[in-house]
């Protein structure tokens, strides 16, 4: 008969922790309610033998992709109710792996952790084994509440923080389809003047032999770029992104992008701001679940998901082994600073719109010396003043942007407020509550950051599409004019 080691408390409130030899673990649940006991945790005893036979493994459905955070968040809201309710950890495993549906991630990882509690181990323990499904902070706060007794109470936390944490990136989400919906639409609607209107244009000022102003040729080497290149606007984003993600692969290059990325204009203010609410509720969480500091520190380090961040923690660690406190620490290495990496990345935005200029005049411009059917053409002085402008963009962009970034380099990342608020947490004994104020606040800025820029851009969209229309209306009808000019004479 297999034994069972379990955890419960009295009718006085006193911990007893023993062991009970049942058939099945209904059983030993039953059995040690009918001592007076009031079970907080039931497990298997390693070694023992099992009810099931030998090797019935359940079998493991075909999962693809990972674990949604929104089924995560809605299991552990699931599973403080249950154990609220009283009962078992594995009966309640088992219950909300039988309710998912079909085959996924999270459903393999929980028969995976109903197997390793049968077999003795713990909650936290087993859920360890699934890195890709529960994080290093759902774990250590597990184990903080299965040391503390108090596991329904963490799961509620975990359950809030979840939600919290995607509800906020609902929230971001949803505000970026409309202007991104308008993006697309706005694009669409220039390449198709660009692949089917200015062609036509072009074949007519190339019959009448025209010189062509400087507009009018760049307006005519972006439709060639548009119409012969047109598979460069999809491989040039997917090239970017895999460089980028290449040099992210070193140390020194992720320093200096995630250092680019939380300055960068506009966004950059969104994007720091949604970094130290998510940080500060992490922290703010596990201190409140009992996670000693130094481990909590440690693994919002791990979940800051910004390596300037990621190197504010560490330096907060160091100093709190050394006796010092979390504020003054913060405050000193929050600074910018420089970072030849970080530089590498604001003169290359700068020197962006140049480049693609330039790639405009290399590669669809060469058409612009010559006639639709190959034969010379009087326009070879304004492709070199297309030339002569991209050079002067790239140039100009890329002073403009190192002169930004070096203005920048003082800045902080964590400014007076989270760092004093953090002192007062630390001389009242309130950390936890100060850290939670901090993430409301933060949280509340992101929202009205959010649908403020949502808001933005719908004139600024509007204004770019005024300005790109009334480009390619003045550049068509410049030479026109002329033409009717040369005509009229």
């Amino acid at each position: 008969m297999p034994m069972y080691q379990f955890e419960a408390m009295d009718r006085t409130g006193q911990e007893i922790k023993d062991v009970i030899e049942a058939p099945t673990e209904e059983d030993a649940q039953n059995t040690i309610r009918q001592m007076g006991y009031f079970v907080t945790k039931l497990s298997l005893k390693k070694g023992a033998t099992k009810t099931t036979a030998p090797g019935a493994k359940k079998k493991r459905p075909f999962a693809m992709g990972g674990a949604k955070t929104k089924h995560i968040c809605t299991f552990t809201r699931q599973l403080s109710i249950l154990q609220d309710a009283g009962l078992p950890i594995l009966r309640s495993l088992r219950i909300l792996e039988n309710n998912i549906k079909g085959g996924s991630k999270l459903k393999n990882a929980l028969m995976d952790v109903c197997d390793e509690i049968e077999t003795g181990s713990t909650l936290s323990e087993s859920m360890a084994k699934c890195p890709k499904v529960f994080s290093r902070l759902y774990v250590n706060m597990i184990k903080a509440g299965e040391a503390g007794g108090a596991l329904e109470t963490i799961l509620q936390r975990l359950a809030e923080f979840l939600e919290r944490a995607e509800s906020l990136k609902r929230k971001v989400k949803g505000a970026m389809i409309y202007p991104i919906a308008v993006v697309l639409v706005a694009v669409g609607i220039l390449a198709g003047i660009m692949f089917f209107i200015v062609p036509t244009f072009k074949k007519m000022f190339d019959e009448f032999e025209l010189k062509l102003p400087a507009p009018t040729v760049l307006l005519m080497a972006m439709s060639d770029y548009v119409v012969g290149y047109f598979w460069l606007m999809f491989l040039l984003p997917v090239v970017i992104w895999l460089v980028g993600k290449l040099i992210r692969k070193f140390k020194h290059g992720r320093m200096g992008f995630d250092m680019f990325i939380i300055k960068v204009p506009v966004f950059g203010n969104l994007i720091e701001k949604n970094i130290l609410a998510r940080t500060t509720r992490t922290l703010g969480t596990l201190i409140t679940s009992g996670v000693p500091i130094l481990e909590a520190l440690n693994i919002t380090r791990e979940t800051s998901g910004n390596a300037m961040f990621e190197k504010i923690f560490t330096k907060v660690s160091e100093a709190i082994r050394e006796g010092e406190t979390i504020s003054k620490p913060m405050k000193e290495n929050s600074v910018l600073g420089f970072h030849p990496m970080a530089l590498f990345y604001w003169v290359w935005m700068g020197m962006f719109p140049g480049i693609m200029m330039l790639s405009v005049a290399l590669t669809a411009g060469r058409g612009a010396g010559k006639t639709a059917d190959g034969a010379p053409s009087k326009n070879t002085g304004g492709a070199g003043q297309l030339l002569m402008m991209s050079l002067g963009t790239i140039g100009i962009g890329a002073l403009a942007c190192a002169g930004m970034y070096l203005l920048k380099m003082r800045s902080r990342v964590i400014d007076d407020l989270v760092v004093n608020m953090i002192d007062v947490g630390e001389e009242t004994g309130e950390l936890d509550t100060m850290l939670y104020k901090i993430a409301d606040n933060y949280d509340e800025e992101v929202h009205v950051m959010t649908e403020g820029l949502t808001k933005l851009i719908e004139p600024l969209l509007i204004v770019f599409l005024g300005v790109a229309v009334g480009f390619i209306v003045i550049s068509l009808f410049m030479p026109l004019i002329s033409l009717i000019t040369s005509l009229s004479k």
